[in-house]
């Protein structure tokens, strides 16, 4: 497997480190990046992160067999409609999205004849974003979800597959819907409340913050994370989000009960069923 051209846009943390696992195991000629900010992209380029930039998504992905979608996934739509016309026949589309769901279902829906698109999810963030934190090494041993549909292109999909396995990845196989409800519950929803936790203190007495110890830091770090990207993200998944909010909230709820009635028993209760399955996680 090996892609003459491949395009990325947004070149950030994730894009950047696919651009570097590309070239660490050779599976591509040439790479050129897209994004807002012509700075970044330059430095990009100087660091040899792509071979190329190009302000206009078109000009971008033109000639490209592969095109890989790394920006905010509110933007994915709107590339994709300026694209349309560029795309070789037979290309493959991809994205790194943290959601899939409707959204995959519009991108594919949207896709050209003869182009075929392939959702994935490299679990493999951080609170750290940009070039100057890209790896090469990135997705090595983390877990990716391939998020195919009844519609997906076999070939295209064994691509992708390929592609990961390549980089290291664990591969899941995953149907979009599925991969929104769970990630909603393990991933979006303590991104929600960790940016609420430290607005709430905030709200307290923003001087509280300077007393934070490494609990408070341990669980606030991902409010660390980019803004925008979240924002699109807790849009795009909204309804499992909001459903993972109301479970939660029972179960806080819960604890406040058990808090007023001071019944310490049933407080350790909770607490050791939460501690078990926590250290569970990564054990399977």
């Amino acid at each position: 497997m090996h892609f003459h051209k491949v395009a990325i846009f947004g070149v950030g943390l994730i894009g950047a480190s696919f651009a570097l696992a590309m070239k660490k195991q050779g599976l591509c000629d040439e790479i050129t990046g897209h994004g807002r900010t012509i700075a970044n992209l330059r430095n990009a380029k100087e660091k040899g992160i792509i071979d190329s930039f190009d302000p206009d998504p078109l000009q971008a992905c033109s000639g490209a067999d592969l095109v890989v979608f790394a920006t905010p996934v509110g933007s994915f739509t709107g590339l994709l409609k300026k694209i349309d016309g560029a795309l070789k026949k037979n290309a493959v589309l991809t994205d790194v999205g943290s959601v899939k769901g409707r959204l995959a279902r519009e991108m594919e829906a949207m896709t050209p004849e003869g182009i075929h698109y392939v959702g994935c999810h490299p679990i493999a963030g951080s609170d750290r974003s940009g070039i100057d934190s890209a790896t090469e090494a990135l997705f090595n041993g983390a877990r990716c979800i391939i998020t195919p549909t009844e519609k997906t292109d076999r070939e295209a999909l064994a691509k992708i597959t390929t592609l990961w396995e390549t980089f290291g990845s664990v591969i899941t196989i995953m149907n979009p819907d599925e991969h929104d409800r769970i990630y909603a519950a393990i991933s979006h929803l303590p991104h929600l409340l960790a940016y609420e936790m430290v607005n709430s203190v905030a709200e307290m007495d923003s001087s509280y913050l300077a007393f934070s110890g490494q609990g408070f830091k341990d669980m606030t770090r991902i409010a660390a994370s980019a803004p925008e990207l979240w924002r699109d993200i807790c849009i795009f998944n909204r309804d499992f989000i909001l459903e993972s909010i109301e479970l939660f909230r029972h179960n806080l709820d819960k604890a406040s009960q058990y808090l007023r009635a001071a019944d310490a028993e049933a407080l350790e209760r909770e607490f050791r069923k939460a501690r078990t399955l926590r250290e569970g996680i990564g054990q399977n």
